[in-house]
């Protein structure tokens, strides 16, 4: 579902990133561990195509992303990439039901309300569809955005950090909820985190 060859990234001069080769299957789990300042955020950025390499190429699904213009992009990652980021980009002033829908309408000009109060069900986030995200606990905040990056039903997931905020009980629940989701929506999921806990859970990792 996602192949990468020979990525390359540069900061300046004085910062330069070559990654490994990455390939995962649809509804199959990658962990990507590293200290500060190994690029695990940088490479993340990348194959959402939020950022774009000095070289390599990252298909999603067949489609070399780094060869898409920025408009083609945008239009690719929301039907295509479901992101899960450390920092959650809520709209405040919406609810929590509406967030998630949101993700949906700006894709493909869809109100899926059924579909999302069931995935956030899922999530055992069903009570809390009515609630403002600043009403709830980091915990739950970070379901809410599995429950967002889910709703296109992507061809990839990612998600940067998801467990470094959590105690170690939700932190297990999210990798959990991750992973179980990824493989009932057949999507690749890649985690890239420096939380230890994780690295007992996934049996596929790589570390840069």
């Amino acid at each position: 579902m996602i192949t990468t060859h020979t990525l390359k990234f540069s900061y300046g001069k004085d910062t330069n990133f070559n990654f490994p080769d990455i390939k995962t299957a649809e509804g199959q789990s990658l962990l990507i561990t590293g200290g500060s300042g190994r690029g695990k955020t940088t490479l993340l950025h990348i194959l959402g195509g939020l950022l774009k390499p000095i070289s390599g190429r990252v298909l999603v699904g067949g489609t070399d992303i780094t060869q898409l213009s920025e408009k083609k992009l945008d239009h690719f990652r929301g039907q295509n990439i479901g992101l899960v980021l450390q920092q959650s980009f809520f709209v405040a002033s919406l609810n929590v039901l509406d967030n998630v829908v949101l993700a949906a309408w700006l894709a493909n000009g869809k109100k899926p309300f059924d579909e999302a109060k069931e995935l956030l069900a899922q999530l055992g986030l069903g009570e809390q569809w009515h609630k403002l995200p600043s009403q709830l606990s980091i915990g739950q905040q970070q379901r809410v955005s599995i429950a967002r990056a889910l709703i296109n039903k992507p061809k990839l997931l990612l998600a940067d950090e998801p467990t470094s905020s959590l105690d170690d009980e939700n932190a297990l629940i999210v990798a959990d909820m991750l992973d179980g989701l990824a493989k009932q929506f057949g999507s690749a999921l890649i985690i890239v985190t420096h939380d230890q806990r994780l690295k007992d859970r996934f049996a596929n990792q790589i570390s840069l």
